[in-house]
């Protein structure tokens, strides 16, 4: 089946549920066993507890499965928690993570801070360092962490490259593992399991729930082949139970519901983006676009290779600008709010501030950044809000 109908279908069992479309949302905690036979065997049974998981998160299990091309799938109860959870089922005391240098500033924190704390050392690499790599790969080290595009100012990652190169590192003991944050893509438009990736991340709070009301985390990884190194479902099935995950009912029915036109948003939401883009394009104030879906951008040959479709999210940079004129800019805005997520409906946009969160490469750029998140708005209504906002800015006031 096609994607567009894997959406539609996927988790829903309407014959389970008194003919129900959707699933029904299951608040749980307790479950009562009719024997005592059955209650000493709760191990083999499908709801034993609800920490555990009810008929509604198995539901989005097997539509996050369908959508990723995996066999496991764990739900978190944020993004950053589905990416803490990845990184502490396989990291240990004494390994050493290779990770992105443009990842999403709160990895960053839990790595210098709460994993070194623990005796893991982490090293931040440049995203364009494809199949190089293989140079910085250590006896000990147990992941490599990759985000594509990067948070805040998009550059793509040669996945491809990174996998072959980690799968042929002559003393890597077939031991090291790939995790992607794949939030951007979301598995529709990019599907890192597909591509050699052993663990595919996404924040559902963004794009899958769509409606900026949710708050969801996914790992999704495959079943071992014949002759694979380790089963990841088991270490990813002990770590839930030992941090004890648990992920809101209400939140999984909308994450549910999210999913079913995840599609039709996208379409949107790239078609509006790059309306967007090439507006700002044209506009004198703009210096630089950071959208990989634009065929002047430097990761676009990558992403025209690997991925089938973009989002709704990229950053811009202008040319000069002090923080008045940015406030004259972004505290009048009629359309476009100010807030820290994305992959809502809403169109959003928000100053980036790259001070501290680089240490393996350098961001040189002169002006103001900001990052935009595009909405299923009408694009004229969006640009003559941006429009306004850019006449503000070169007044220096409202």
């Amino acid at each position: 089946m096609s994607d567009d109908t894997k959406l539609i279908h996927a988790g829903r069992h309407p014959k389970d549920n008194h003919g129900v479309v959707n699933p029904p949302v299951y608040h749980a905690s307790t479950i009562l066993f009719p024997t005592l036979k059955e209650l000493r065997n709760f191990s083999s049974a499908t709801v034993t507890y609800g920490r555990h998981g009810t008929p509604g998160t198995f539901a989005l299990n097997e539509a996050m499965c369908e959508m990723e091309n995996a066999d496991y799938c764990l739900l978190a109860s944020s993004g950053m928690q589905a990416i803490t959870t990845a990184i502490l089922a396989f990291v240990k005391a004494g390994d050493h993570l290779l990770m992105v240098d443009t990842v999403y500033t709160p990895t960053r924190i839990f790595c210098d801070r709460t994993l070194a704390g623990l005796g893991v050392e982490t090293t931040y690499y440049d995203p364009a360092i494809g199949g190089g790599i293989q140079s910085l790969i250590r006896p000990n080290t147990r992941m490599v962490f990759t985000e594509a595009p990067g948070s805040l100012t998009f550059e793509m990652q040669d996945i491809r490259a990174i996998v072959h190169a980690v799968r042929t590192c002559p003393h890597a003991k077939n031991n090291v593992l790939v995790a992607m944050d794949n939030t951007w893509a979301t598995p529709l438009y990019y599907k890192p399991l597909n591509h050699g990736v052993d663990l595919s991340i996404q924040a559902i709070t963004k794009y899958i729930g769509g409606h900026a009301d949710v708050m969801l985390g996914s790992v999704c990884c495959k079943a071992p082949h014949t002759g694979a190194r380790e089963d990841l479902r088991a270490a990813l099935k002990d770590v839930r139970r030992d941090l004890g995950h648990s992920v809101a009912p209400d939140d999984v029915y909308l994450a549910l519901r999210g999913l079913r036109t995840l599609s039709v948003r996208m379409e949107r939401h790239q078609k509006n983006a790059l309306v967007i883009a090439d507006w700002l394009s044209q506009q004198e104030l703009v210096d630089r676009i950071f959208y990989p879906a634009l065929a002047d951008d430097p990761g676009h040959a990558i992403w025209k290779r690997d991925f089938t479709g973009a989002c709704g999210l990229f950053g811009f940079s202008l040319k000069s600008g002090t923080d008045e004129q940015m406030a004259a800019m972004l505290d009048h805005m009629r359309l476009f709010g100010m807030g820290f997520s994305w992959g809502g409906y809403e169109s959003l946009i928000i100053p980036v501030m790259l001070e501290g969160s680089r240490t393996a490469t350098k961001w040189d750029v002169p002006g103001p950044c900001f990052r935009i998140h595009v909405g299923l708005e009408e694009p004229a209504d969006l640009i003559a809000d941006l429009e306004a906002g850019f006449e503000r800015f070169q007044k220096g006031r409202a």
